[in-house]
């Protein structure tokens, strides 16, 4: 069939259904998104006799915090059996997909970079003079410290930087489909840390007492506190974008039972800005993510 050229374009989103979370200063935290949108689109040929305008939709099933921009589905379809409609839709599928995904992809950085700026800044009425001397939100003094410390984390020594921040607590109990030492290796053992949380190169799973951890690019950070084998572990823990060397102290109690494990979480120190953002990471980062990668949500035989 000899391909006639033709001109396409994009007249409007139909439908755009989601949410986008983002609770962080500067990007590159605990970041969810998920929409799927249509588009609809029309075209007619060039140098054809056939005027007719031909209609049809593009559709985004997946766009998610789990897929590159580059990775997402794009699918098209045209109104209409002709031939010609049959043209424009085979150009659309050779043309559109590529320009499409590099849109998507600079929205998901726009979200990333700003729309996410100044969400937990600590002004600079709170922040004590004697913690300062440099007017910004965090003290150069501050940020030497967080530098200093990404290859000696050391969250036992919590000097304050001035910042008062208001604190809460997290508590949740989720059972899991396995015995009890397994669940307990998906939490410490390095290689099944790696696989649950998609560690790269850089993730760090140091379980022991005073073993530090870096999780998730980073965003997660912290030190073991304590560890009794298949019964408990202690943890001061913290995500990234929380006001610097600001430590929650986590205990997780495993109780096996019949049929499935008990996993009890009690966590302090949170800053309540970030409840929600830290209960659902704990659920959708944790949880979810051990279960899916073992398959401790299936029954137990």
């Amino acid at each position: 069939m000899v391909f006639l050229p033709g001109r396409c374009e994009i007249k409007e989103t139909s439908k755009l259904e989601g949410e986008a979370t983002a609770n962080n200063r500067k990007a590159k935290l605990i970041f969810f998104y998920e929409f799927e949108i249509e588009l609809d689109w029309e075209g007619s040929l060039k140098n054809s006799e056939n005027k007719t305008v031909y209609k049809g939709k593009v559709t985004i099933p997946n766009l998610s915090e789990e897929h590159d921009a580059s990775d997402v589905d794009v699918d098209i379809t045209v109104n209409g059996e002709s031939n010609d409609a049959y043209a424009l839709k085979d150009l659309m599928r050779k043309k559109a997909p590529a320009l499409i995904r590099a849109k998507l992809d600079a929205y998901i950085r726009q979200l990333r970079e700003e729309f996410t700026q100044g969400m937990i800044l600590p002004t600079k009425s709170e922040t004590d003079s004697t913690a300062t001397k440099e007017d910004a939100d965090v003290s150069a003094a501050a940020k030497a410290k967080v530098a200093g410390k990404q290859n000696g984390l050391s969250p036992t020594k919590k000097e304050s930087v001035g910042v008062k921040i208001p604190t809460t607590a997290v508590a949740m109990t989720v059972e899991f489909k396995c015995r009890v030492s397994e669940l307990y290796m998906a939490l410490t053992d390095k290689n099944m840390v790696r696989a649950f949380t998609r560690g790269g190169a850089n993730m760090v799973c140091e379980a022991e007492n005073g073993g530090r951890f870096s999780l998730f690019d980073g965003n997660v950070t912290g030190q073991f506190v304590e560890l009794i084998a298949c019964q408990q572990i202690k943890m001061q823990w913290r995500l990234r974008q929380w006001p610097a060397e600001h430590y929650s102290d986590v205990t997780i109690e495993l109780t096996e039972k019949e049929d499935h494990t008990l996993l009890k979480l009690n966590q302090t120190g949170v800053p309540q800005n970030f409840l929600d953002n830290t209960k659902d990471g704990w659920y959708r980062f944790y949880w979810e993510s051990i279960k899916q990668t073992f398959g401790f949500g299936a029954r137990l035989l």
